[in-house]
């Protein structure tokens, strides 16, 4: 098996003087396992290819998956993909072509691929979705870096993660300030935790204050502090930040947001290294490293005298810019689970993410998985970590996994197309059939139906999909998406094999019978089928 649990929180690079001076790799083809329905090997990878111009095999047996920074190492193993491989080719111009090993069994960002399709460079670039049978997702994208950077306890490993943390060996053992920026929620505090505990300034003092909330008639006295009796009320000497900082760090968060009164505070004690506190006549020294950090256009700022120039350039002795999370879309399943795990184990329910027993549904599906890795997140992390604390506490006491109403409004915002199509045309009935399960229909086109209404339209029409979605006044691509986002609802793709085969022999193969007592579509319940027979002939195979 790949590991553990505990395998999996902790696995962590080498820390060495020699990853200080880690540089970027060579670009290789790598394929990163968004999703498996043994949830432990998530953000397992396997190095595709080194050079473009070669078709490499994906399939149930190659190529084999590791977790970074291990040596453990396994094909995927799941008795759903087929044994016969898909080739994935590599161009020279970084476009992609792929040739699937038979119809049903691939799509590639939503879209069914039943034949070779070649996807441009654009495409690869940004990162390609690809979904095997009913249980694998994979991101086939092109990665340049070599994983030595410390980690500092941050989760993930994308080429982005890669940089900032290199950049943070880089500057962790000089003394100068370090300006941290990056949409809210992103982690800034995170890094700067991280420059600090690299730094010969580890295990002295950290102190963190947002700036934003320091008000201008308070903003000195906690900053430098102030003698005893320098103001009503000041009943003893009171230690600043700085002070209390004095031989460590002190980050600023939200400097963007600071008065033009504190602004200019700080730009003193910045530049002469010394604080003077309120009602005290001698100046003291104090050696205090600054990190500071901002999701303000900081230029823009000065430029309409809304911050000091020369506070600016104190404070960015050297930059770091901290991506988005959307921009590391392998990053997202690893940092949810990572969440998720903490959250389960504050309610005594971290067993639901053990590996299913033969023939259960995961407790986490797949299709959750790919909405939350395509969900754009403008908060980020933070956000990502509320969305687990969400779902687990929604979920206790349930048999399977609860999206609330809230998450379910999350989850609907649009989302943005992040590269452009393939070179082939999107066949329209596969596109209809796939629309369900990764890709959200035109918001236009929608409108609210509830489970209940839901239910209630699938039972009147005998779960037939084109009555039903007449009944509603919705679109069959909207009745698709609401039947895959709807925990009520039983899908096709979610029938155990053994149930499924049972059903079809006292049925005698008859759809209508079938699809009435297993109380799903007619059209899936074919799909599934045609998967089953396909799997059964990559066995025999």
């Amino acid at each position: 098996m790949q590991g553990s649990w505990h395998q999996l929180e902790t696995l962590t690079g080498i820390d060495t003087p020699a990853a200080r001076g880690a540089s970027v790799g060579p670009r290789r083809l790598r394929f990163t396992l968004l999703y498996h329905p043994d949830l432990r090997r998530v953000g397992a990878r396997a190095t595709a290819a080194t050079v473009p111009g070669y078709a490499v095999p994906l399939s149930r047996l190659e190529p084999d998956f590791a977790q970074p920074r291990s040596r453990e190492r396994a094909p995927l193993c799941d008795p759903h993909v087929s044994r016969k491989p898909h080739l994935v080719a590599w161009g020279v111009d970084d476009s992609l072509t792929i040739t699937p090993a038979g119809r049903g069994q691939l799509s590639v960002d939503g879209e069914p691929v039943d034949e070779t399709r070649r996807f441009p460079a654009e495409a690869l670039r940004a990162g390609l979705l690809l979904r095997l049978s009913r249980s694998i997702a994979i991101l086939v994208h092109i990665a340049t870096s070599v994983s030595r950077a410390p980690r500092h306890d941050l989760v993930g490993d994308s080429d982005a993660l890669e940089e900032v943390l290199r950049s943070v060996a880089r500057v962790a053992d000089l003394q100068v300030p370090v300006l941290l920026r990056g949409e809210t929620g992103v982690g800034k505090e995170r890094v700067a935790q991280a420059i600090h505990q690299a730094s010969p300034r580890a295990g002295r003092p950290w102190l963190a204050v947002n700036m934003a909330a320091l008000a201008p008639t308070t903003a000195a006295s906690e900053l430098f502090g102030h003698a005893k009796g320098s103001f009503t009320g000041a009943h003893q000497r009171h230690a600043g930040l700085f002070e209390r900082a004095h031989g460590g760090t002190l980050f600023l968060d939200e400097i963007g947001d600071m008065s033009m009164d504190v602004q200019a505070m700080l730009l003193r004690a910045l530049e002469t290294g010394t604080i003077l506190p309120l009602g005290d006549s001698e100046q003291r020294a104090v050696d205090v490293r600054v990190i500071a950090a901002t999701d303000v256009d900081l230029e823009q700022a000065v430029a309409q005298g809304r911050f000091r120039a020369p506070l600016l350039h104190r404070l960015q002795g050297y930059t770091i810019t901290i991506p988005p999370l959307r921009q590391s879309r392998e990053d997202i399943p690893r940092l949810l689970l990572h969440f998720l795990c903490e959250e389960l184990a504050e309610v005594g329910e971290l067993s639901r993410l053990e590996p299913p027993a033969d023939g259960a549904l995961p407790w986490f599906p797949r299709s959750l998985m790919m909405r939350l890795i395509r969900h754009p997140w403008p908060g980020n992390v933070r956000q990502l970590r509320n969305v687990a604390r969400q779902l687990v506490i929604s979920s206790r006491g349930a048999d399977a996994i609860v999206v609330d109403e809230s998450l379910e409004r999350m989850l609907e915002q649009p989302r943005q197309t992040t590269h452009a199509p393939s070179d082939a045309p999107r066949p329209v009935e596969a596109r209809g059939a796939e629309v369900t399960a990764d890709e959200p229909e035109p918001r236009g086109q929608e409108r609210e139906v509830d489970d209940d209404a839901l239910l209630s339209a699938l039972r009147q029409s005998n779960w037939s999909i084109g009555p039903a979605a007449a009944a509603l006044g919705v679109s069959r691509a909207t009745l698709y998406r609401l039947i895959e986002r709807s925990p009520h609802v039983r899908k096709a793709a979610d029938i155990p094999d053994d149930e499924l085969k049972r059903c079809h022999d006292e049925c005698a193969g008859d759809l209508e019978a079938m699809s009435a007592r297993l109380r799903v579509s007619k059209r899936g319940l074919k799909l599934r089928l045609r998967e089953l027979v396909v799997t059964r002939q990559g066995r025999e195979r």
